[in-house]
């Protein structure tokens, strides 16, 4: 595995991972996908980080899949064990317990759009661009379908995987594709500062409620109400949030459990 395809860097409470192999557009190669993967992992068994920012080098944050290790005669079980790693690797994003925020400095194509899609939260460049061709080149992006599609809703969703066609940073903000658009040279400060506000909470409170956002995110309502009043209650009787009310009403500010 060439794990320096992803560097990892630590700053405080934070992550970065950085995908780091613009000569080839950062494509998300089986070695690419094990390398993030690996260092996902990793990330989330340190306690000590309160939240992972996922960036990348060069022009483009990923063009998806590699297009060349999908054309070398492959059989239906290669294909297979390539689309398991991707959906290992999306899955691993959002059962991480902290919140994982692409910062997205260019463009992001399939499965580099199903990674940002995927992403608790995303900023993007004015500069970015989003889209799922798949389509064009006889390949429907059936994966990045259904990231997108809970990102975006179904007729936009529909719109991009059926035209292959690019949308702008602007409109991905305003499909809800990402959080923000901003100006290409407050990209990092901006990512970081929203980083760094999520980090500021109780790691306990915000791993429970990522985990239940997930949870019940595709349930139906009575379903998810009954889930969710039972993380309620958990969370209720955690140290953090005794700690946290208690801080409240002594208008003070709380000093949260180490993990």
């Amino acid at each position: 595995m060439d794990s320096a395809r992803v560097r990892s860097d630590f700053q405080g409470p934070l992550a970065v991972l950085t995908l780091a192999h613009p000569e080839r557009r950062n494509a998300l190669s089986s070695t690419m996908m094990r390398a993030l993967l690996e260092a996902l992992n990793a990330v989330s068994a340190r306690p000590e980080v309160k939240a992972v920012i996922l960036a990348a080098e060069g022009p483009v944050f990923s063009a998806g899949h590699d297009l060349r290790e999908m054309t070398c005669d492959c059989s239906q079980q290669d294909y297979r064990a390539l689309f398991e790693l991707c959906t290992d690797l999306m899955e691993a994003v959002q059962s991480a317990p902290q919140p994982v925020i692409a910062q997205v400095q260019g463009m992001a194509t399939a499965a580099g759009c199903q990674l940002v899609a995927t992403c608790d939260l995303a900023i993007a460049s004015e500069r970015a661009s989003f889209a799922t061709p798949g389509v064009k080149i006889g390949l429907f992006c059936s994966t990045p379908m259904v990231a997108l599609s809970r990102a975006i809703g179904r007729k936009r969703a529909m719109e991009m995987l059926l035209t292959g066609k690019p949308i702008d940073a602007a409109t991905a903000a305003d499909w809800g594709l990402i959080n923000r658009s901003v100006p290409h040279d407050e990209l990092e400060e901006q990512t970081r500062a929203l980083a760094l506000a999520v980090a500021d909470a109780s790691a306990a409170t915000v791993g429970l409620g990522k985990a239940a956002f997930y949870e019940q995110i595709d349930l139906p309502q009575v379903e998810a109400y009954n889930r969710a009043k039972r993380v309620m209650c958990e969370n209720a009787a955690l140290p953090d949030a005794q700690e946290g009310m208690a801080a409240f009403l002594e208008k003070r500010k709380p000093e949260w459990k180490k993990q």
